[in-house]
Formats: structure tokens, sequence, C-alpha cells
């Protein structure tokens, strides 16, 4: 199966240019033609061509080391090519327009020429693995040719000195701009980072922090120690205050009236005065004269011990009289209750200024990372700023030496040589392409012809179209007589009765097969009457309707042929009968049935159209056609009504519904796919029982599969043509 589709589909190409052929065959002659003479009418085309080696870099730069960069030609991305770009430079319009200046390129007609014009002659392409262009360029002069081709390289080469020592150039401008900002950035970095310091005391951040630490720890240890001899001496203090009877303040005051000689004195002096106001008393009252100025002079001591006391403590405070004056060994407590004090004050102060100076170091301590990382921020600044200074200084040296020393990174490998042969026209390469070119056009044009061609062609066709059983294939017929129609002009073929008059071809067969078909669609219930119709007019209904009632009358059964086509009818004129009365006759009443039939042949009688009726669709649509139909169906073994094509009239599906089936004939080459596919939709939108589908006018030489094709002997006999 698999080897047989390819041959199917060949057989189908060749019956399409068999079919076109006349349209094909013209349109391949004219086009070869034209070929052939426009190959005589070209002049010779010359092709000049000189190579360019790119390189990555410059050789003198890689060499010197200075300026490696500069003219490179890397790709911006992975799918660009350095040479593909460098080839669009040499398209460029400035490199063209100067190459057409140079040489003054004109056109045939003598103007300037056009860049677009100058591009369609020059191509550049790189050689395939390597790192070559190739410029090449086509005119009718050799000499010409190979200017062009040499003074665009020419170009190009001093173009790309030019383009690299610009470059080099543009980038020392850039880096002599920006020199003297980056060194105003690094002083203006170098002196936030002296004020950062000045202002925070920062010499060693580190070294700080970590001395700082054990600062704290010494001076937590002195308070420590001082804390624990205040524990000692306070306790001491204490007991001396105890034993003395007074605090440490009136020790000390005491201490230092005991040994004053002034408080001392007058001290003396009062005890003597006390001494003797007492004695007094005893003797005399308190008026008595030596009692006052004892109590006067008592009043005057005090007075002035309480001055020299003041004098000596430095303030106005009371202090008992027995405190002026104490024991030696009282005099050694206090001095040692002073001394004590002295001491438990001197550790507190110093335990005060210890702590004093420990809280200072940490608060120092919790702000030095805060310093750090401003002074880390800092020093970063200082340090770009540095670093793209003497980046720029470095560039700047190295640029200057380059700027001298900057070649092109392109080199010439050959210069474009005056060619010898032109390169075209081709003889061999015109005919093959003229040959190719007519022939693809041809079959297009034939492919084309026949796609826009809607008309059914093959058997194959109809029934995927159509979708109905194929019940017979009606090979074509030969010319059929003509005979003028009443009234008309023009000339109506009749066809003949072949299976009457030459029962043993092929077609006589093809119909007693599509009888023998009929009866196998009735084998539960036989069929006693059927409609048969076309899409539209001149597929061979009337044909097919006649000849398959000869071919079941030769089976002897008692068939009718009933003409229902009104408004074109052939049957009297296939049968060559009269048709002055016939159905439209019966319908109306004017003549009975029996009146009407003819008989044509051995069990075959003809009911003809008769008078053409003024509306032919009131009498077919109408109880007595029913009547008559259902009549007849019992009187006769079948019946076979002639109706109208489905295009001209609604007389078949009418018909049809009063039959047992409606039997669809087409024609391939005749009916369209839009009509067959209209007829259809008919059909099936009145309910027909459509029984199948009858081909018509089959040509086998045009058939695809041979399941249609009849035996070749008996076309040579008779070329027949079946019409309507």
């Amino acid at each position: 199966m698999e080897s047989q589709e390819p041959s199917v589909g060949i057989k189908q190409f060749l019956l399409i240019l068999k079919r076109r052929w006349l349209p094909t065959t013209v349109e391949f002659l004219l086009i070869f033609s034209g070929v052939v003479l426009a190959m005589y009418l070209t002049k010779p085309i010359y092709v000049a061509e000189g190579k360019l080696l790119l390189k990555k870099t410059s050789s003198t730069p890689s060499l010197t080391g200075l300026g490696k960069e500069i003219g490179n030609i890397d790709p911006v991305n992975q799918q660009s090519s350095p040479l593909d770009t460098e080839a669009e430079i040499l398209l460029s319009v400035p490199m063209t327009e100067e190459t057409i200046a140079k040489l003054s390129l004109k056109d045939d007609e003598g103007t300037p020429l056009k860049r677009d014009q100058f591009l369609k002659n020059l191509s550049v392409r790189k050689v395939e693995s390597t790192d070559i262009l190739k410029v090449t360029y086509k005119d009718r002069e050799p000499k010409r040719a190979a200017a062009v081709v040499n003074t665009l390289i020419d170009n190009y080469l001093q173009n790309n000195i030019l383009l690299n020592r610009a470059e080099t150039k543009t980038a020392r401008q850039f880096i002599e701009q920006q020199l003297p900002q980056a060194e105003a950035t690094m002083h203006v970095a170098e002196l936030g980072l002296r004020r950062f310091k000045e202002r925070n005391q920062v010499v060693a951040l580190d070294e700080e922090a970590k001395s700082a630490v054990t600062v704290i720890a010494d001076f937590q240890k002195q308070i420590t120690e001082a804390k624990s001899k205040l524990a000692d001496v306070t306790p001491q203090t204490g007991v001396f205050q105890s034993s003395l009877g007074m605090n440490s303040k009136q020790a000390l005051t005491a201490a230092s009236l005991s040994q004053s000689p002034g408080v001392q004195e007058v001290l003396t002096e009062l005890q003597k005065v006390q001494s003797d106001l007492a004695v007094g008393r005893t003797r005399y009252t308190e008026e008595h004269p030596n009692v006052v100025n004892l109590k006067r002079k008592e009043a005057a001591l005090n007075t002035i011990l309480q001055q020299r006391i003041a004098q000596v403590v430095g303030s106005q405070q009371a202090v008992p009289t027995r405190n002026l004056q104490v024991v030696k060994l009282k005099q050694d407590l206090t001095t040692d209750l002073v001394k004590l004090e002295a001491t438990r004050l001197g550790l507190a102060n110093q335990i005060t200024a210890l702590t004093n100076v420990q809280d200072a170091y940490k608060q120092r301590l919790t702000i030095l990372p805060k310093l750090e990382q401003q002074q880390r921020e800092l020093e970063r600044k200082l340090q770009v700023s540095q670093s793209t200074y003497s980046l720029l200084l470095q560039k700047l040296q190295e640029i200057r030496l380059a700027e001298n020393q900057t070649v092109g990174n392109a080199r010439l490998v050959s210069r474009a040589l005056v060619p010898e042969k032109p390169v075209a026209p081709r003889k061999s390469l015109y005919l093959g392409a003229g040959l190719l070119l007519s022939s693809l056009i041809s079959l297009a044009t034939a492919l084309i012809l026949e796609a826009s061609d809607k008309s059914v062609r093959t058997v194959e066709e109809a029934k995927e179209l159509l979708g109905y059983t194929l019940l017979g294939v009606i090979p074509s017929l030969g010319k059929s007589k003509k005979m003028t129609q009443p009234n008309k002009d023009s000339e109506l073929s009749v066809p003949e009765l072949v299976v009457r008059d030459n029962p043993r071809s092929p077609t006589s067969e093809s119909y007693r097969m599509l009888h023998a078909n009929l009866k196998f669609l009735s084998s539960d219930k036989p069929l006693k009457a059927i409609v048969v119709t076309s899409a539209v007019p001149q597929e061979g209904k009337s044909t097919v309707s006649a000849n398959l009632a000869a071919a079941m009358a030769q089976r002897e059964r008692k068939v009718l042929l009933v003409d229902a086509d009104l408004y074109c009818p052939l049957q009297h004129h296939i049968w060559d009968v009269p048709n002055q009365v016939g159905l439209s006759n019966v319908l109306v009443g004017e003549v009975n049935f029996k009146t009407a039939i003819k008989e044509v042949m051995s069990n075959l009688s003809v009911l003809t159209a008769g008078v053409m009726p003024p509306s032919p669709a009131a009498l077919l649509d109408s109880r007595r056609m029913a009547a008559l139909i259902e009549d007849c169906s019992s009187h006769y073994d079948f019946v076979i009504v002639d109706a109208p094509s489905l295009s001209v009239a609604a007389d078949a599906p009418v018909l049809g519904r009063m039959a047992d089936g409606v039997l669809l004939v087409v024609r391939p080459g005749v009916v369209d796919s839009v009509s067959a596919t209209s007829a259809k939709e008919v059909l099936k939108q009145s309910g027909q029982n459509v029984l199948g589908l009858v081909v018509n006018g089959v040509v086998p030489a045009r058939e695809p599969h041979s399941y249609y094709y009849f035996a070749k002997e008996y076309y040579a006999e008779k070329n027949l043509t079946a019409y309507k």
C-alpha cells in the first residue's frame, strides 16, 4: 500500500498537467525564450577581489605593552562578530561615498553613481574559519572594478589608523580633564580625615581601645584597694569618737584650742576669776561690790575667750569650756582621731576621683566603635581617591607614549588585480536557470489554475464532497445528434440510448451495474419509485434515467419512465415520440393516464412531459401527482421520475417525498463544488432519502484510480459524450 500512494499522487499530478497543458506550455515557452534572449543581450560582468586581515589588537602596542586596549575590536555581545562589524564599516556611507567621489563613478546614463547602485555591485564577506575579509566589486569595466576595490580598501585602512589615533587622543583629553578633579577629591578626603582625628583627639584608635581596657582594670583595682582601706579606717574613727565623746570635728577644734596660748591664758584667768567669784559669794551677797566686780571680770573674760576661740577655729561657734583644756592622754587620742579622720577623708576622695576617671574611660571606650567606623569610612574614601588619582596619572603617562605609536589593526593581504575573464553571463547557468524557472512557474501556474477551478473533476472528489453512496460510474458517450428547440435558435444535444442500441458496450454494462446496486439497496423493502435529479443542468440526468429504464426493461421488469422536467423536457426527444399530451395534460385532467403513456420498447413505457404549463411547480406539488406516482407504483415494477435539476427548481425535493428515494447524478467537469454542496444542503433540509450517487460522463483516462477504468478495446469503437 505504501508503494502505491506515491504513484497515485504522480498520476494526479500528470492528470493536472494534461488538463492544463495549453497554458502551461505557452507560459514555459515564453519564460524560457525571455531568459535566452536576456542571456544574449546581457553585457559581460567582471569581478575584482581584494583581501584584508583583521587583528584583534595592533602589533606595535602589543610589543611595547603600551595602549593594548586602544583599537581593540572585541565584540559587544556573544552573538556579534568583529568581522561582521568591520564589514559593515566598509559598507558604510562615508566609505562608499568617498570611493565614489574619488573615482568619479557614473552610471550608464552618465550621471553620478548612486550609493544604492554602488552597493548592489559591492560585496564584503568573511572567509570561513579565518580573520580575513574579502572585498569584491562587479563592473563591466575590469579596470574600474579593480580600482573600486583598491580605493575602498585604502580608504578603510587610512580610516582605521585615524580612528585608533582619535580614540587615543580622546582618552588622553578625558584623563587630563579628570585628573584635577581626582586630585581635589583626594585632598578633600585627606582634610576630612585630619579634621576627624583632631576633633575626636584620635591618634591610634586600636591602641587606645586596648590601653583603655587596661587602664579601666587598673583603676578598678585601685578603687577596690581604697574601699578596703576605708572600710578599715571607718570603725577606728567611731571608737575614738566614742571614747572622747566628741566627733572628729569637735576633736580637731579641741586640739587646736588646747594648743593655743592665747586661749589657754584667757581660760586660766577666767578659771581664777570664777574661783574668786565662787569664794566671794560664800562671803558676800550678790550686790556686794566684790561680787559685782568679779561678775564683770568674768563676763569680760568670756567675751575675750570667745574672740580668741573664733580666731583659732575661724567661726563664732560655741565651744564647751571642758573641751578647751584636755589632758595629755586625751590630747593624744584627739590627735589620733584627727589623723584617722584625715585618712578616711583622703580615701573617700581617692575613691571618688578614681571612679570619675574610670567613668570617663568607660565613656570614651563606648564611643570608640563609632569613631572607628567613621575613621574607616574616611580612610576608604581617601584610599579610593588616592587609587583613582594614581591610576589616572599612570594611564595619562601610558597614553601619551602610546599616542605616538598607534597604528591600525587591519592589514592588506592582497590588492585587487584587473580581472581577465568575465563571471557573467554563463550560458550553462542561464539555460539551467531558465529551464528551472520556466518549469517551476509553469507547474505553479497549472496548480494555481487547478486550485482556482471549483468544478468537481473526478469520481473521488464527488464522493468526498457529497458523502453519498456511489451506486454507479457511467463512462462518457459519443456525440449525440443535434436538434433545434422549438421557438429557439440554439441546438439541443440528444443523447443516444446506448443500452438499447449497443447493449454489449461497457456503458450498457455500467447501467446494469447501477440497476443491480439499486436492487441491493431494496433487500428489505423493494424500491418501487425513484426520482432522478442533478445539481445543475447538463449533467446527464435524463440520459441516466432513460438508459437505466432500458436496462431494467431488458431484465424483464415492467418499467415506467416519467418525464417530470416541465421546464426543459427531453425524454420525447430521446425516445423519438410525440409530446402533444403527457404528464401536464394528465395532471390537469385533459387526458387519462393510459392515453398519455407510450410504449417505447418491451416492458418499458414513457410518460412524456406534455405541454409546458405556466406553473410547473403547482402541478407537481399536488395530490394528483402523488396519487399518480402511487397508482403507477402499484401497476409497474419500477417507476423512474426524471425531475428538474436542483438549481433550476424545487420540484425534485417535492417529487422525492412522493417516491421511495432520490438518485443524484453528478458529472465531473460540469458541476462545481459550490453547486454540489448547495444541492446536498437542499436534499438534507427537505429530508430526502438519498439512495446514492451516480457519476456520469467519466473519462477513464482522467481518473487517477484504476478501478474506474474500462476496457480500452470498447473505447476504440466509439468516443461518446452524454449531455443533459
